[in-house]
């Protein structure tokens, strides 16, 4: 696995749209009332693949640089 440059730039893009995503959602989660109800399995499910997917990019990006 050979990433160039354009697409390693891609794929840090990908991270930080990805992280300012969940970041997002924390900062609504932390913002909500104490009273009110929990996050909906929706909300927890989406912001888990959120993670998922920074997480693959970077080990992407890590293999990249060991392998590169």
């Amino acid at each position: 696995m050979e990433l160039d440059l354009d697409e390693s730039s891609l794929a840090i893009g990908r991270i930080e749209r990805a992280l300012s995503r969940i970041e997002k959602a924390l900062a609504n989660r932390a913002n909500r009332p104490a009273r009110a109800t929990p996050a909906p399995a929706a909300d927890a499910s989406a912001l888990k693949a959120e993670v998922a997917a920074v997480i693959g990019e970077l080990d992407r990006l890590i293999a990249e640089a060991k392998n590169g």
